[in-house]
């Protein structure tokens, strides 16, 4: 494999775990080479000026080069203050890291997911209902890995989509008539053109997208589990208790 290297990318980071006794494995999203894998040697030693930039959520710009599946990072600095998510901001944002873990390649340039991710961080840090800012990344990641969804077109017909008749998605194909056809993903014509504006202020039409997105995404994922979608499920279960004044 011929080497790599990049100056000062601007990147977030995906995830991390150890390596060797000092040292960590780092998953990357970084703006013009997508995911990339690298070694931060002595990362985790307690006097590393990196501790404290290496963090999720956290924009930096890093320096790296190296051959093979695995990079070896040479600097990286923080660009903007450590990230404030907490509760179910927090869980969707580790949600949407999981989500390109599974789905993107490391070495395959996604500059627009990478913008993708950051406006949705930007939304989750707003507070409030993280479902639709999760709903629209799901929307473009998908574009991005070459399994975009087809909103706005009846593939039986070869016509626009009427927004007064329900269709049935078929995953891979696109909306047909739901006379023709009936599944699990019906859908009306209004609400499937909703979701390809990514207008998603009405809960109706919110918890049809995830309903459709959540088939889609078991489809490409084929059998593999997104743990992260559990605990936000766990999370919404459990109730808010008061704390004692």
């Amino acid at each position: 494999m011929s080497a790599a290297t990049a100056e000062f990318e601007a990147a977030f980071i995906l995830h991390a775990r150890p390596y060797q006794e000092t040292s960590q494995i780092l998953e990357v999203l970084a703006n013009e080479h997508g995911r990339v894998g690298m070694v931060a040697r002595g990362a985790r030693r307690p006097a590393s000026r990196w501790r404290s930039v290496l963090q999720p959520f956290q924009a930096v710009r890093l320096s790296w080069g190296g051959r093979g599946s695995l990079q070896t990072l040479r600097a990286a600095e923080a660009t903007s203050p450590e990230a404030s998510l907490q509760g179910m901001a927090l869980m969707g944002a580790y949600y949407l890291n999981e989500l390109i873990l599974n789905f993107v390649r490391r070495g395959d340039p996604h500059p627009g997911l990478f913008m993708a991710y950051a406006q949705a961080l930007d939304e989750l840090r707003l507070g409030g209902d993280p479902e639709p800012a999760l709903r629209r990344f799901e929307l473009g990641l998908l574009a991005e890995v070459g399994y975009g969804l087809n909103l706005d077109h009846d593939v039986l017909n070869d016509v626009a989509l009427d927004p007064q008749r329900n269709y049935e998605y078929r995953i891979e194909h696109g909306p047909v008539p739901a006379e023709a056809g009936q599944g699990v993903l019906v859908l009306s014509g209004l609400t499937l053109l909703a979701i390809s504006r990514g207008e998603l202020s009405d809960p109706g039409v919110l918890q049809s997208a995830k309903r459709l997105l959540r088939g889609v995404l078991a489809h490409y994922l084929d059998g593999r589990t997104l743990r992260t979608r559990q605990v936000l499920a766990s999370m919404r279960r459990t109730p808010v208790v008061p704390q004692p004044s």
